[in-house]
């Protein structure tokens, strides 16, 4: 394989390395073309309503429910059931798929499942998708090992974690491939080809292929993810519902649709998730206009506050009423070697969080760290004495529209601007250099965490934001402090890349959607310079 193959339309436009030409095989290229040529047209025209919805946001239309759908939300009816292998998640790891020991480490770390993700851990370098897909191939098959520089063999052990793949959101092209000479959409890529390869075996060992399926914005793109588990059962010939797939609510837009995204996903619902990180980011883009929802530091929205303490809630009833599980996000603490005193409290923070997690009723949780799932595993024990609490429906409060848009309030300081410049630099260097997790500061980054100080920085300049200490953060001080904070840190060609892309973004006039999108031309142009 190579420049120029062409297989049912679709042409390479990246090398393919010999030892993945298996994962690329003819069957699995014909099923990938028929999800492209059958789905992205309607990817596309959603994609398109994305940016209407905003301009309309900006204009004045805030986020409402939907008054068209209100049948939905009051009738009564449930999801499929839920399969019993999948009863009990109280403790869910994620990470990053193309790194063989993470994977290794993530399905042996005791927790319930493993999330493998082609999406905010996951670098999308074409080396590191192609490898991710490898690693899944040999994972489900339990024959993935990987030897370290030290000696060190590892290798899956007999009660491995169920395996759940998250693709890349819909907004995200795949640029090594194209039909029509368009890119097709990373999402379809890492859904068709996971899927056609491991169905089977999944299928054989007693599990089913199982998704958490990110950043959708509406009932019309969970439509669409439905659509595309029915067309591929069917292509396939298996049952109809074998596919379960978790959506994260991780957009503001999504938490007004929360029982629709569930009705429309009904066979094939592994419930909803709290995707925090992303949910803070959505959060301040799609209210980038308006200076009353501006927030504080990032340390000082929680999810015990404002808008993510009313989403939370009203995930968790939605998803109960509906037999559906709802999970809980992920504190980014990781563990701390060498410092007992950081350790503990990094611990004793991860402890909390799902405390409170568990008290407000949630089903499980998610960890970034196999050294963070005994403790979650404990916490949940403590209060969750059953596989989960779908038999629970909170009642009582009412969550209004004006809950699910109540701001965090809070003081924006040099310290907290300070450490968004150094975050962001940091992380999107790290993702050029083909590594989507990244530990910074005693906390696990991802691209969703990333964007969330970047963002904070756009929002902090749009609206003129006054500091604890009397100064308003302007452009010429964010030029300052990307200076100093660059001249701080050790020089390499992505860090560079990195200081320039930040400062680009941050002081555009309007807000750059996802960075990703907008360093994804930088990323491939260094992946093959190497």
């Amino acid at each position: 394989m190579s420049q120029g193959y062409d297989l049912h339309g679709l042409e390479f436009r990246g090398r393919v390395p010999e030892d993945q030409y298996g994962i690329l095989g003819a069957d699995a290229m014909a099923f990938l073309a028929q999800i492209c040529l059958k789905f992205t047209g309607e990817r596309d025209r959603l994609m398109q309503l994305r940016e209407e919805r905003q301009e309309e946001i900006n204009s004045g239309k805030l986020p409402d429910f939907v008054p068209e759908t209100e049948s939905i939300r009051r009738s009564d009816w449930k999801v499929d059931p839920i399969p019993g292998f999948l009863k009990d998640r109280r403790v869910e790891i994620t990470g990053p798929s193309g790194d063989a020991k993470m994977v290794i480490n993530a399905l042996n770390s005791g927790a319930k499942v493993y999330m493998s993700d082609f999406e905010d851990a996951q670098s999308p370098t074409w080396k590191g998708i192609l490898q991710g897909q490898r690693n899944l191939y040999e994972a489900v098959r339990g024959t993935l090992s990987y030897r370290s520089e030290d000696g060190r063999e590892y290798s899956i052990g007999s009660r491995p974690a169920v395996l759940f793949v998250r693709p890349r959101g819909l907004h995200l092209d795949e640029v090594h491939l194209s039909l029509d000479g368009k890119p097709i959409p990373g999402a379809f890529f890492d859904f068709a080809i996971f899927f056609f390869n491991n169905y089977s075996e999944q299928i054989s060992r007693g599990y089913a292929p199982c998704f958490y399926i990110p950043k959708v914005e509406n009932r019309q793109e969970a439509r669409l993810w439905n659509d595309i588990f029915t067309f591929s059962e069917s292509y396939v010939g298996i049952h109809r519902g074998t596919i379960k797939a978790t959506f994260l609510i991780e957009t503001l837009l999504a938490a007004f649709e929360m029982d629709e995204i569930l009705y429309e996903s009904r066979e094939h619902s592994a419930g909803l998730n709290c995707g925090r990180w992303d949910y803070i980011f959505s959060y301040i883009k799609k209210l980038s206009q308006y200076s009353e929802y501006v927030l504080p530091d990032r340390s000082s929205v929680t999810m015990d506050k404002g808008f993510l303490l009313a989403y939370s809630k009203l995930l968790i009833r939605t998803c109960h009423r509906r037999d559906a599980p709802a999970m809980g996000g992920m504190s980014a603490y990781i563990p701390v070697r060498g410092d007992e005193s950081a350790n503990a409290k990094a611990l004793k923070e991860v402890e909390n969080d799902k405390t409170r997690e568990v008290l407000l009723g949630h089903d499980g949780t998610w960890v970034a760290h196999p050294g963070l799932v005994e403790v979650a595993t404990k916490t949940f024990d403590r209060y969750m004495k059953t596989p989960n609490q779908i038999h629970s429906v909170p009642g009582g409060e009412t969550i209004a529209a004006s809950d699910l848009l109540a701001p965090v309030t809070g003081t924006v300081t040099e310290e907290g601007l300070r450490h968004n410049v150094r975050v962001g630099m940091q992380y999107i260097s790290a993702w050029l250099s083909g590594r989507g997790a990244v530990p910074l500061y005693n906390l696990m980054e991802d691209a969703a965490t990333a964007e969330i100080s970047r963002s904070q920085i756009w929002q902090w300049i749009r609206h003129g934001s006054v500091m604890s200490n009397g100064v308003k953060v302007t452009p010429e001080l964010v030029w300052v402090i990307l200076g100093e904070e660059f001249s701080a840190l050790l020089k390499s060609r992505c860090l560079e890349e990195a200081y320039y892309l930040l400062k680009e973004i941050a002081l555009l006039p309007h807000f750059e959607e996802f960075f990703t999108t907008k360093a994804y031309s930088v990323l491939n142009e260094l992946e093959e310079q190497e």
